[in-house]
């Protein structure tokens, strides 16, 4: 234990220098030209939130925990289930997949998950950009897409628009805490204990385009309790297209 301490030790002022900025700020964007007013006739798809949970070691790995897992889901679950009814609009659950069709859409899930992370790391912020994404260095050009085989999803024919839930925990374990603790006073160095991730998406099921994404690498709320979970889901939906979300808190 102690030498790998003094191994992570060794590399932590590298690890933190290499830090994305994204890891303590929350986003939100819009693809040019998309509106949803509330009370449109549109129809939402919602899928079953693709939940993540369990412990971050001491190396900074992430150790998956099926209890807390399972728990967050049904807590994420109850969570929507109450919230979804603001967004604005008719919103319509997604019918249980089996098979291809399970397969079919646990791939979109990681796909949405992949395209959440780019975003993040070289829409948000400038100086990552892609050469394909900076069209004269205009930080408001927001195209990305899941392509268009979200069409064939099940539930996908009866609705306009799909929301994309992702959502990933990692708790620092007594190691982590440790080696956060050790890091700091040796070296100086900030070491995270807990990762917290969160991507929501609105995705137009006809083209496979991402219409709308809230993300945040530093999200609140411990998903293992309802209160958590109810907090998670009002940071995910927070500012979604039509919403009446906001209008019911401020009442």
């Amino acid at each position: 234990m102690q030498h790998l301490i003094s191994r992570l030790l060794a590399a932590c002022l590298t690890l933190s220098l290499m830090s994305s900025p994204a890891m303590a700020q929350e986003r939100t964007a819009i693809k040019q030209g998309f509106e949803l007013a509330a009370n449109s006739e549109k129809k939402i798809l919602v899928f079953r939130p693709s939940v993540n949970v369990g412990a971050q070691s001491t190396g900074g790995m992430f150790e998956p925990n099926a209890e807390w897992t399972e728990e967050a889901k049904k807590n994420i679950a109850i969570a929507l289930a109450e919230l979804q009814t603001g967004l604005g609009n008719q919103v319509i659950e997604a019918p249980e997949a089996y098979g291809m069709e399970a397969q079919n859409l646990q791939e979109h899930m990681a796909l949405f998950a992949a395209v959440s992370h780019s975003v993040i790391n070289y829409q948000f912020f400038v100086g990552n950009r892609l050469p394909t994404k900076k069209r004269d260095n205009k930080a408001d050009v927001f195209e990305w897409s899941l392509g268009k085989g979200v069409a064939n999803l099940p539930g996908a024919s009866e609705a306009d628009y799909g929301l994309f839930i992702y959502n990933k925990d990692a708790y620092g374990s007594t190691g982590r805490k440790i080696f956060q603790i050790a890091a700091m006073l040796t070296v100086g160095a900030g070491v995270t204990s807990g990762e917290h991730h969160g991507f929501a998406g609105l995705v137009d099921l006809k083209t496979g385009d991402l219409l709308w994404l809230n993300a945040d690498f530093a999200m609140g709320g411990d998903v293992r309790k309802s209160d958590g979970a109810q907090k998670r889901v009002s940071q995910l939906l927070e500012e979604f297209p039509g919403s009446e979300l906001s209008e019911e808190e401020e009442k």
